[in-house]
């Protein structure tokens, strides 16, 4: 009877609290402070979004629906769908089956885009008013150089995350991923440019090298480093680096701040034979059905509140000064998103590379992962 009593005061007291604690986790749909200027004029349209996953603030915790407050404020219907690379993007946009409004591509893949005419060229400095948020040193960047066709999204770097209760001092190279005492306990990029780059860092070659040899190289170093993995992963490197169910994983670095506030235990270095430094931006397919609701969309996503709720829940660097300018932003001095001394951290970019270097690559990738 007692328990019974107990058990009923508690769900009495839950009952009294479900308004309150729903009201703490409700998704913010209004922007309070807009820079820009929206009209409803495309009230009633839809606009196709394909992006990476977990790569926008979607309402967690109380934060900002980004999708939905855009939805509110415009009327224009989001119809938002993920990826997991550059490739499948790419691949999904070059097979003409469903037309996108707005993608956010990684450089080297907006180079290729560009080359081959599947962007629409339009003046972000003249069509977008919030285009001045983005700071002067992510624009006119190698892959874009007269900001016609790309605005800048998010920066990061790619790096080696550990748990720390297994590997007791801090690796300093990629050689690690290649530790035969940590067999069955490394997972690897699930695709074939991060995964080479890797492999070319570590045998000391160019990223973007034009030598079929130096592939062959890399690609050697991948294939010794098969028998060792755990898996090839994209997006199931959250759960199982958060769970504790491998010990060493490469990855970006924002994904990790997501993944330790999870697992404390996790850890993250640069290794010292380079990484892969990138800029994700947002572009509109040149075949595009509401360019219109896209500069809209661009244009909303560049502001401060907004950018600011996006930077904090996908953790990485900002390249819009709404954001790193801002008192309340609690990344700011990140030591893996904002390191003091980038030059001590050997990075470059990844860059397009001629169809047949590609295809070779590509071939090369096939036959590792698959043996075929």
């Amino acid at each position: 009877m007692k328990k019974t009593l107990s058990l009923l005061l508690v769900a009495l007291l839950v009952l009294s609290l479900a308004p309150a604690l729903l009201s703490c986790s409700k998704a913010v749909v209004d922007v309070e402070d807009l820079k820009g200027t929206y009209t409803r004029d495309l009230a009633g349209t839809t606009l196709n979004v394909y992006n990476w996953a977990e790569y926008i603030s979607e309402g967690a915790e109380g934060s900002l629906y980004v999708e939905k407050a855009f939805e509110k404020l415009t009327g224009i219907k989001v119809n938002y769908t993920t990826y997991e690379s550059n490739e499948v993007m790419y691949s999904k946009l070059k097979s003409g089956s469903v037309t996108y409004d707005v993608i956010i591509p990684s450089d080297y893949m907006i180079e290729r885009l560009i080359s081959e005419g599947m962007l629409l060229s339009f003046d972000p400095a003249k069509e977008l008013s919030n285009y001045s948020y983005i700071d002067s040193q992510y624009k006119d960047l190698y892959f874009d150089p007269e900001n016609k066709y790309s605005v800048p999204y998010n920066v990061g770097m790619v790096g080696l995350i550990y748990n720390t209760k297994e590997v007791k001092e801090a690796p300093t190279s990629w050689a690690a991923l290649w530790d035969e005492t940590y067999k069955g306990e490394i997972l690897m990029f699930n695709n074939s440019r991060d995964s080479f780059g890797i492999a070319q860092a570590l045998v000391g070659v160019d990223f973007n090298s034009t030598d079929k040899a130096d592939w062959d190289k890399a690609a050697e170093k991948l294939t010794e480093q098969k028998p060792l993995l755990q898996g090839y992963v994209m997006d199931e490197v959250f759960n199982k680096m958060e769970d504790g169910n491998a010990i060493l994983a490469p990855y970006y670095a924002g994904d990790f701040l997501t993944m330790q506030e999870i697992n404390p235990d996790l850890g993250f270095v640069y290794p010292k034979e380079g990484v892969n430094i990138f800029v994700d931006s947002m572009c509109i397919p040149a075949n595009t059905r509401n360019a219109e609701a896209a500069k809209m969309f661009i244009n909303f996503m560049l502001e401060p509140e907004v950018a600011l709720a996006n930077a904090e829940t996908i953790c990485y660097a900002s390249p819009n000064t709404g954001v790193t300018e801002n008192p309340d932003y609690s990344l700011a001095g990140n030591e893996y998103l904002y390191p003091e001394d980038l030059s001590s951290i050997k990075a470059d970019y990844f860059k397009d590379l001629d169809p047949t270097i590609r295809k070779y690559y590509e071939d090369l990738w096939v036959k590792i992962t698959t043996g075929d």
